[in-house]
């Protein structure tokens, strides 16, 4: 008789029904039951598990009516021939390689898998785009959302692709007041998430073989989702001006992504001469420059620098915006500004992804701008990063003094920290040593483009963020790092 182990048991330790369906399972898929292919009698099974008939049965008959066995009245069990080796079977031994993709899934192959750090692995973690949960807005946020849930519409059904009108109207008084971006109502689009509002772009704007322009160093997830659609990246490099727009005038391609108001990562405020030869190109060559504006509300020691989309009343621009910076980037909520002939493929394509993004946070974040209390959040929130910044570059100049360079401290939630002695070579020692210590620390190199590494600079580089951090831990997590990079640089020398 066939020894079963079944997968589980309840929870008073007894064996049920349902183990014994996917014991049995798993050893039909496995051809456990041989050329007969018979399995025991419910009696005998019974017996032998210590378990009444009529579980045995319930099991059995579960099996039966999803095609893996025969019951016959008198006889024992059997196998349904086909259901050896089946889709259990084939999924332990299936090579990924040769599952058989689109073109887009065969593209995303290559691209590096998401992860994350176990949770309890890291003591201090400078990791850029993480907030401070303490700093949400709990109080206006549970009181919002409650007032949403409890409005009772006529009738429950789909909503505008394009967001609530209600929200998009609340939207465009701000983004006048903090952007002094003009804008109709229907050339807001909200989506779920800046990285949404990418993809969009990509869909709408890009087929495959297109070029698209992208700064180097850049955000990575960008330049991946239009890479993504099958366009072919064209890196332009970055100085402490943004990108150097001069050599754009040779370059054909279909589209722009930049972060002119804060450049990723390095921090750079596009000047204005630059702004107007990125336009005069999208111009020139019928493109379209999609403009992320991911933390225009942090500034600390320059004045709010106006987007590129007001320059010319929209024309080839797209106005990316997000609330991940400013509230938390789980709620995915975001939004474009379109140029007003493309208003309407947008909206297509938006509701063709998803119809629209969920209405109860539209309701809710619509409610938190009307009262104000969007902004009153802002603004205490830019006063507890002010003081997270000061505490960090106070900490760097302390620890490290001029074995670091600071660079894009002037706006928003990260810098860039340059480490003068030690090479781009010893970066994975670097990173190791720190998570042997519990620091998390993130290098800049991957941020450059792959096909460009005579643009990366000679001496390892830290993207450091600040904001979901207390200031004595930052002082902690820059004290640990101090010690690593002299442990690193000693090993070196």
């Amino acid at each position: 008789m066939v020894q079963l182990k079944p997968a589980g048991t309840s929870a008073k330790g007894r064996i049920g029904a349902q183990d014994i369906y996917a014991a049995l399972k798993e050893h039909i898929a496995r051809g456990v039951f041989g050329e007969t292919g018979q399995l025991p009698s419910s009696r005998g099974l019974a017996q032998e598990l210590g378990v009444s008939r009529t579980t045995v049965m319930i099991a059995f008959e579960q099996l039966h009516a999803e095609g893996f066995i025969e019951l016959r009245q008198g006889a024992r069990p059997r196998v349904v021939r086909a259901a050896v080796g089946g889709p259990d079977q084939v999924k332990r031994t299936r090579d990924p390689r040769q599952v058989r993709l689109s073109a887009y899934g065969a593209r995303l192959r290559g691209f590096s898998p998401w992860s994350a750090e176990a949770p309890g692995k890291v003591l201090v973690d400078f990791r850029h785009g993480d907030l401070a949960s303490a700093d949400f807005p709990s109080a206006a946020w549970r009181k919002a959302v409650a007032e949403a849930a409890a409005r009772r519409p006529d009738r429950l059904t789909y909503g505008d692709p394009r967001g609530s009108v209600r929200l998009r109207l609340a939207l465009q008084g701000y983004l006048w007041r903090a952007r002094t971006i003009r804008c109709e109502l229907d050339q807001i689009i909200v989506v779920n998430g800046s990285q949404q509002g990418l993809d969009l772009c990509a869909r709408v704007l890009l087929d495959p073989g297109d070029r698209f322009v992208i700064e180097n160093p850049c955000y990575d997830m960008a330049r991946q989702i239009f890479a993504g659609a099958g366009a072919s990246a064209v890196p332009v490099p970055v100085d402490r001006s943004g990108m150097e727009t001069g050599g754009l005038a040779q370059l054909d391609a279909r589209l722009a992504y930049v972060t002119p108001s804060h450049q990723f990562p390095l921090g750079g405020v596009m000047p204005v001469a630059r702004r107007h030869q990125l336009l005069d190109w999208a111009r020139q060559f019928d493109a379209h420059v999609v403009e992320d504006d991911y933390d225009s509300e942090f500034r600390y020691d320059i004045n709010p620098v106006p987007p590129l989309f007001g320059l010319t009343e929209g024309g080839n621009v797209i106005y990316c915006g997000t609330v991940s910076k400013t509230l938390a980037p789980g709620l995915r909520l975001g939004y474009l500004v379109v140029p007003a002939d493309l208003q309407a493929v947008f909206a297509t394509a938006k509701l063709l992804c998803d119809r629209h993004t969920p209405l109860l946070q539209q309701d809710a974040l619509a409610s938190l701008i009307e009262s104000g209390a969007y902004e009153v959040h802002l603004r205490r929130i830019r006063r507890l990063n002010h003081e997270r910044r000061a505490t960090l570059l106070n900490a760097l100049r302390h620890r490290l003094g001029d074995k670091v360079d600071v660079e894009g401290a002037d706006a928003g939630l990260h810098v860039v920290a340059w480490l003068n002695g030690i090479p781009r070579s010893a970066e994975t020692a670097l990173l190791e040593g720190a998570r042997a210590i519990g620091l998390g620390i993130h290098a800049i190199s991957p941020l450059y483009a792959a096909d460009a590494t005579e643009s990366l600079p000679d001496r390892a580089g830290l993207v450091m963020g600040y904001s979901a951090l207390q200031t004595g831990d930052i002082e902690r997590g820059v004290h640990l790092l101090a010690d690593l990079v002299e442990r690193v640089a000693g090993g070196l020398s």
